[in-house]
């Protein structure tokens, strides 16, 4: 049986087998003819052995290095553009348009430039001279990062592709990137384009390199590993809790992307004024990409009766009109399952679907479910659980201080939502609800659904845990994802010549700031 090689020091070479597994085609059910390898340590000590030595080279390549592979990889991408996207399709189910071929895979590219652009401007670096004291610092490469890729975003998140991997290359470090299993095809295509980019580039033979799978135990050694700089992690709270465990007890940093319920607050004004129009918004918002998304409303809270109860009615009538879209994988619609059904035991009760859906592949009902304020500040773990999927819990509060209460024992998310009317009638309501949602959140919408991560430099994909590990970082938004992957280092009395560039007097850079004459100035 023929395996698909892995990406090792910049070659493709045969994998030291475990075991293998195939991706499958979650819209059919259909298992993919193509064998990967799960790996032996073995290949995790080569990858980190080759990582380490491409790590003390990259520290003396020129930002415009670095920039030139990224830019490089980008066009790379959109040439290949075709078989990639339909690989994604084939792996994920997700549609080829608008979906893929028009939204992510330029999201992909984007941020790929994004992040040359920021190796090339060197803000990140946050360059600091004291002249007098002739003490300065900057942040510089962390070293090897390794990168654990989602399965809801084959390509922007994607580990070898990513917001991550461009962050920590662009801050001069190797990557290694972990496959995630439910696209591997998908994964080798995009390792082969960075292959050739990095060679273009004149980088070092391992900057860039892919595994496909590890056993749980590797996995844990390989992100405690004295070797590895930083982790960088998306997916399952499970998951990236064990992966923090281990690098923790081997004091590495990582960072997580976990969990998120995403609250939406419909203030009364709001739903007064335009439920109608609300109702279709979160319909749209839930349901896209059949919820899996990690900004998707998991929990709506509204006060009760009408015209609440309308707007429920609607948006529950517009779930079950919905044709269910294909979930990721078989183990995707079995956790839809298993958490719906903790959810009705902890006190909700459904309003539509909450089954497991008829048709090819791998599908699940379009399901809305209720609870009350009461019923939530009873339990609120139980009604805390996040369903990653098209499951949403409406929570109805009988009033204010019932609503703040439940704010107060919210989990950290990565956003929270306040719709209010477009006069003043909310206005007070939303003054004092503002600040206890701000606590728990990362990102902080008025009058839009949180579905939408811009790749912009103000963005903040990050929050409070469990929706992070750490709520002073974001995963999107560079120059700002960069410093994740990189150390402050201080010189202290080191000579001129042997400064990096950016902190010696001869260099101007505008980014800089430098203390003269007791003020600090920057350029």
């Amino acid at each position: 049986m023929d395996v698909a090689e892995i990406l090792i020091d910049g070659k493709w070479q045969a994998a030291d087998v475990d075991a293998t597994f195939h991706a499958e085609n979650p819209a059919t059910g259909e298992t993919l003819a193509t064998a990967f390898p799960i790996s032996r340590w073995s290949d995790c000590d080569a990858a980190l052995s080759a990582a380490s030595k491409a790590a003390v080279t990259l520290r003396e390549v020129a930002p415009e290095r670095l920039a030139a592979f990224l830019e490089e990889y980008a066009s790379n991408i959109e040439a290949a553009a075709p078989a990639i996207i339909a690989a994604a399709n084939e792996e994920t189910g997700l549609a080829v348009s608008p979906r893929l071929k028009d939204v992510e895979l330029p999201r992909t590219t984007n941020q790929l430039r994004q992040a040359a652009a920021a190796a090339r401007e060197e803000s990140w670096k946050r360059a600091t001279l004291d002249l007098e004291r002739n003490i300065r610092s900057c942040f510089v490469p962390i070293g090897p990062v390794v990168v654990f890729g989602p399965n809801n975003f084959p390509l922007a998140f994607n580990g070898i592709s990513g917001g991550d991997f461009a962050a920590a290359i662009a801050a001069g470090n190797p990557v290694i990137a972990k496959a995630h299993p439910l696209h591997p095809n998908t994964t080798r295509l995009l390792a082969e384009e960075a292959r050739k980019a990095a060679s273009t580039a004149g980088l070092p033979s391992g900057t860039v390199q892919m595994i496909y799978n590890v056993r749980n135990a590797d996995g844990l050694k390989l992100v405690s590993d004295p070797r590895v700089g930083a982790v960088g992690f998306t997916g399952s709270r499970g998951a990236g809790l064990a992966l923090k465990h281990a690098a923790d007890e081997a004091g590495k940093a990582i960072y997580l992307e976990m969990s998120s319920l995403n609250p939406v607050i419909f203030l009364p004004g709001a739903i007064a004024e335009r439920g109608e129009q609300l109702g279709r918004e979160l319909i749209d918002s839930c349901l896209a990409g059949s919820g899996q998304f990690c900004t998707s409303p998991n929990l709506i809270l509204l006060w009760e009766g009408e015209p609440a109860e309308s707007f429920v009615a609607q948006v529950a009538k517009g779930f079950s009109e919905r044709t269910p879209q294909p979930l990721l994988s078989s183990s995707g619609r079995e956790h839809i399952r298993e958490g719906v059904a903790a959810l009705i035991h902890a006190g909700a009760r459904l309003a539509a679907g909450g089954s497991v859906s008829n048709g090819s592949g791998y599908r699940f009902e379009n399901t809305l479910l209720r609870a009350t304020g009461a019923q939530f500040l009873a339990n609120p773990s139980g009604l805390q659980r996040e369903v990653f999927g098209n499951a949403t819990l409406v929570v109805t509060v009988s009033n204010e201080e019932q609503l703040q209460s439940i704010l107060q024992i919210l989990e950290g998310n990565l956003t929270g939502t306040i719709y209010s009317a477009k006069t003043s009638d909310d206005d007070a309501i939303y003054s004092r609800i503002e600040p206890l949602l701000l606590a728990k959140v990362g990102r902080l919408l008025n009058d839009k659904m949180p579905t939408g991560v811009a790749v912009s430099p103000a963005m903040q994909h990050g929050g409070p845990f469990p929706a992070t590990s750490h709520p002073g970082f974001t995963s999107v938004g560079i120059p700002a994802s960069l410093t994740r992957f990189a150390q402050l280092r201080c010189y202290d009395g080191v000579r001129e010549d042997r400064l990096p560039e950016i902190l010696r007097n001869s260099i101007e850079n505008p980014q800089t700031w430098r203390s003269i004459g007791g003020e600090w100035v920057k350029g």
